[in-house]
């Protein structure tokens, strides 16, 4: 359950498009967890990463995924919300990321790039 929201300050890197990584910018997006401090959590391409969680586990066993600071943020509502501004951005996630739209499947977005947003 959300308690907290964090809004999108820069352009996140990653492996979408330039243009579809830019419409981030400006939304405010719930947190997926109830703590409101960063986490720091094992992360991958969202292309180029494991295709399911026991691939996921595999790879962090082999040392394949980089650890970094960052927010979580439930891929489901941050897709519904990026639609309201941004639709073709939207489907371009839908359309070559399907899986992150599995329940449980997270956005993390770095530290650097957004800022915590207190008392929505």
């Amino acid at each position: 359950m959300a308690t907290g929201w964090i809004r999108i300050t820069s352009v996140p890197p990653g492996e979408a498009p330039q243009w579809v990584r830019e419409k981030w910018v400006g939304l405010m997006l719930p947190l997926a967890t109830w703590r409101s401090k960063p986490l720091m959590a094992y992360t991958s391409g969202v292309l180029s990463g494991p295709p399911n969680r026991l691939a996921a586990i595999l790879w962090g066993l082999r040392g394949r995924l980089e650890q970094q600071p960052g927010y979580a943020v439930d891929a489901s509502a941050a897709l519904a919300i990026l639609e309201r501004t941004a639709p073709d951005a939207a489907s371009w996630w839908r359309e070559n990321v399907p899986r992150l739209l599995a329940r449980r499947r997270r956005f993390m977005f770095r530290t650097s790039d957004c800022e915590l947003v207190a008392g929505r």
